[in-house]
């Protein structure tokens, strides 16, 4: 999956490892992470693939590598675009299906913990779907980027259904 990503993202433009991580984290990484230490393995597939050509150029401490897509994995990319789509599954959810295995002030505890991180991330993605949406808008064709701002509409209103289930289950109620 990440290869696709890294690909998907080169599309766009040229871009070093930092660049990538950093774009990821500021875009998809609110549904997807991903570590250096996988980012880094995963460009080098695509090298051994020659799906990408890393270029080193000159950096301010060290040489970086500059990597763009070649058609092989635009190809690549756009074949598997094309499949059905899937969803995956949520360990957060497999975690609660077994939590009555904790005493209430664990479970409690923890279910109030993930209710805030849920509410930190859902204030972030918000924060991202307001820059974005007023970057495309400046645009001269804002609706081709129609898909990407769905996306993060659908985190936050996701993020919205998620915490008031929390809040239902925190609270014990049966509905």
């Amino acid at each position: 999956m990440l290869e696709y990503i890294l690909i998907g993202l080169l599309h766009e433009q040229p871009m070093s490892g930092y660049d990538l991580k950093k774009t990821i984290d500021y875009s998809i990484g609110f549904f997807y992470k991903a570590s250096f230490g996988s980012l880094y393995p995963a460009l080098k597939r695509l090298e051994e693939k020659e799906w990408v050509t890393a270029k080193e150029v000159e950096g301010n401490s060290k040489n970086k590598k500059i990597y763009t897509v070649n058609p092989v994995g635009k190809e690549a990319f756009l074949k598997w675009l094309a499949q059905p789509l899937q969803s995956s599954k949520n360990e957060h959810l497999l975690k609660i299906f077994f939590i009555d295995y904790l005493d209430e002030e664990k479970r409690t505890d923890l279910l109030q913990q993930f209710h805030l991180q849920l509410k930190n991330e859902r204030g972030k993605l918000k924060e991202v779907e307001q820059i974005v949406s007023e970057e495309v808008t400046a645009l001269t064709n804002p609706e081709d980027f129609y898909y990407r701002i769905s996306v993060l509409r659908y985190g936050v209103r996701h993020l919205e259904m998620e915490l008031d289930w929390l809040e239902e289950i925190i609270e014990r109620k049966v509905n």
